[in-house]
């Protein structure tokens, strides 16, 4: 006997394991710890040396009785328990070395092509828990070592060959391809650099594949077109890799069925070579992408949401805010600006997600927009009696009163704090600007932006409205410019120097022309 990690009792007791999450999964370690079995790199050590006896056991068995299931069975059942138990060393990012040193990354990439598929679900989930995001910037150290290996013994192509043989009408193998895809998009985030050679391992072959199978509408399907988009953003050569495998065409037939494109398509979009990945008509591609309907699912409308406001962000964003609106953009957007649809159960997508994507995109392009376009944009606020105004100004005092009592939650707990003696450190102030941000903060600063905008534009009845709503309701033109400098001082996140002040300078211009 090989002994397991974690003792003999309840020798299938790894399955419980299954599924943890993070915090779960550290709770466990806790546990056996308390219980005098404590999972250290000694222990770490021990389980991966099981793991990988196990592995070759299970090898040797299959090998010499092939058409004998029953000789390999048992070896196959104690091979998952050690696989389910190793879930813990994803508590551990910092130990992740030893998983590199011991082999064990070699051996679970090479029971990627086990036979037995009940086998390969949980070196996926192990793969995944492993490679989860917040898990891997715990210890840059271990996270560079682990994705190295993986890397370097070719995961991606391994993966997708995987995917290749699982079928998704089977849900547990359907859970194993969206899994699969969570690990690709881990390390895809932590190194977007390995973009291109995934794409060229098959990647982006099978994405296509995909999307343009005709199945239903699915997570599945949704989230290869968000892998794809990760691949196509900001890398001209797994852009022109796509042009080459035809797949601009894939996407834009798709549209027609779902807008879950609008992912990739956009990234191909606010490219600087964006021209050359449509060159037999460059407004197609936009077109289609700003194709959003009202009337379509929730979740294809929230992805497009989260698209278009990323691509019509910043100057970058400038070009994508003048096609939007050249191809009638603007019929679709403030429908969804004016009346905000009930959350949906499956997407789980919350009303503040919502207004926040809106009313990011109207005003990127109230920064962005020039002459005719801009002047299209305005007239809308005028448009059945200042009827966008109203719900502007509506959206403003619901979030300025989440904001106020969230910040009154705050002061309560840092006075607390301070009659206690506790310092308020770094770490804690930006706890409490999280809570801000979360009860609202960052659509306030938003919709205040678009506030002043208005009012600035030059057309006496916006900025009218705007003023005449304020003074009905008990607001203060004191509380917008301060919520404007907070919104300044938090502007040019990863730009020059020279833009932060400039765009600092004209937002409190703004504000104080208000």
């Amino acid at each position: 006997e090989d002994g397991g990690a974690g003792g003999d009792e309840d020798s299938r007791g790894g399955k419980q394991l299954k599924g943890m999450s993070a915090r779960e999964l550290a709770r466990y370690r806790e546990v056996a710890g308390a219980e005098g079995e404590l999972v250290d790199e000694s222990s770490v050590k021990k389980m991966i040396l099981t793991f990988e006896k196990r592995s070759y056991k299970n090898q040797e068995l299959r090998i010499k009785f092939p058409d004998n299931p029953e000789k390999f069975m048992e070896s196959e059942l104690d091979l998952n328990d050690i696989i389910q138990e190793m879930h813990v060393i994803a508590t551990m990012p910092d130990l992740y070395h030893l998983l590199v040193e011991l082999n064990a990354v070699h051996s679970l990439l090479g029971l990627l092509s086990h036979e037995n598929t009940d086998i390969l679900s949980p070196v996926v989930d192990l793969l995944q828990e492993l490679t989860d995001i917040d898990t891997l910037h715990e210890s840059e150290d271990g996270a560079e070592v682990l994705i190295d290996a993986l890397l370097e013994g070719q995961v991606v192509a391994l993966l997708v060959q995987n995917m290749e043989r699982l079928d998704e009408q089977v849900k547990e193998e359907a859970d194993g391809i969206y899994n699969t895809l969570a690990i690709i998009e881990n390390m895809a985030e932590f190194r977007p650099g390995m973009c291109t050679e995934a794409a060229q391992q098959g990647l982006m072959q099978w994405l296509l594949k995909r999307i343009k199978a005709k199945m239903p509408f699915d997570a599945n399907k949704l989230y290869c077109s968000e892998i794809l988009a990760i691949l196509l953003q900001n890398n001209d050569n797994t852009r022109e890799l796509l042009g080459e495998m035809d797949g601009i065409d894939v996407l834009l037939q798709q549209l027609s069925v779902r807008f879950l494109l609008f992912f990739p398509l956009l990234f191909l979009v606010s490219s600087v070579h964006y021209p050359s990945y449509f060159p037999n008509s460059p407004l197609r591609g936009i077109h289609s992408v700003s194709s959003l309907s009202c009337r379509e699912k929730k979740m294809s409308r929230t992805s497009a949401l989260k698209v278009l406001d990323h691509g019509m962000i910043g100057p970058e964003g400038t070009d994508n805010c003048h096609k939007f609106v050249d191809i009638l953009g603007l019929r679709t957007i403030f429908p969804l600006f004016m009346k905000t649809p009930k959350k949906m159960r499956k997407t789980g997508v919350s009303e503040r997600e919502h207004e926040e994507h809106v009313c990011s995109i109207i005003a990127s392009m109230l920064r962005n927009l020039k002459s005719q376009q801009r002047s299209r944009l305005l007239s809308k606020f005028t448009e059945n009696d200042c009827e966008k105004v109203d719900r502007l100004m509506e959206l403003h005092f619901k979030y300025l009163e989440a904001v106020q009592q969230a910040d009154k939650r705050i002061e309560g707990e840092k006075h607390e704090m301070v009659r206690r003696g506790e310092i308020l450190d770094d770490s804690m102030e930006d706890e409490f600007y999280l809570r801000r941000l979360d009860a609202g903060l960052f659509v306030l600063q938003l919709i205040c932006y678009i506030m002043v905008e208005i009012s600035n534009s030059g057309i006496p009845q916006l900025q009218q409205r705007v003023h005449q709503i304020l003074n009905l309701r008990g607001g203060s033109v004191k509380v917008v410019r301060h919520i404007m400098r907070e919104y300044a001082e938090s502007i040019g996140d990863g730009k020059s120097d020279e833009f932060k002040e400039a765009e600092r300078k004209r937002i409190m211009d703004l504000a104080d022309n208000f």
